[in-house]
């Protein structure tokens, strides 16, 4: 895990264009693979828009341990937490550049601003009724079918996590990841292309797994 002061000087772009109920938007800043991008416990206050790349935030528990709680991919916003400290580590999985943006504290929410909030709390229930619910291959066969709508549909899921994410995201070892994603492959719903892309053969059939017991 790499620190922000740690890493190689950033690569700097022009910033975006403003956004309604937002101020001081900033030019794209570059984060290396396993580089932190804001810690727990840290000040919050600002959003984090992803250009190109991916993200994940987890918080490290008291005997050590690592729970990933969200993934973040390109075109997505994360970072704003109420009560102005972070309860989370971000980092970067990838290369990966973010425009942040500092909401302004008079009080008021932007529409985008609740926009993010509910997203960020449907996904939240999600991963709960997904962790708490199904077994090791629904698990598996559910955050795929997600992943591959977010990546925009198709039929080819590039994975910027590891199966350890995926394992600390779901609840699950890397050997039960791993074999999970092997039994998908044996029962011909996905074949791999390598460990990060996944081809989805079957998406009926994997719909039809993870949504076995909800």
């Amino acid at each position: 895990m790499q620190t922000s002061a740690s890493t190689m000087s950033r690569y700097l772009m022009p910033p975006a264009p403003r956004a309604r109920g937002f101020a001081h938007i900033r030019p794209v800043t570059f984060y290396g693979p396993e580089e932190v991008i804001y810690a727990q416990g840290e000040r919050a206050g600002l959003l984090y828009r992803i250009e190109y790349g991916a993200v994940r935030i987890y918080r490290l528990l008291a005997d050590g341990r690592r729970q990933v709680v969200a993934f973040y991919l390109t075109g997505e916003t994360f970072g704003f937490e109420v009560g102005g400290v972070n309860s989370f580590y971000a980092e970067a999985m990838v290369n990966t550049g973010l425009t942040t943006v500092e909401y302004l504290p008079d009080g008021t929410f932007g529409v985008e601003l609740v926009e993010i909030a509910l997203k960020a709390m449907v996904r939240a229930q999600e991963h709960l009724l997904v962790v708490g619910r199904q077994n090791s291959l629904e698990k598996v066969s559910i955050f795929l079918a997600e992943i591959l709508e977010r990546q925009g549909g198709g039929d080819v899921i590039d994975l910027p996590m590891s199966r350890t994410d995926i394992g600390d995201y779901l609840g699950l070892t890397i050997e039960t990841v791993s074999r999970s994603i092997s039994k998908l492959r044996d029962m011909g719903v996905i074949r791999l292309r390598s460990a990060r892309c996944v081809v989805v053969l079957k998406l009926d059939k994997l719909h039809q797994i993870g949504e076995h017991s909800v």
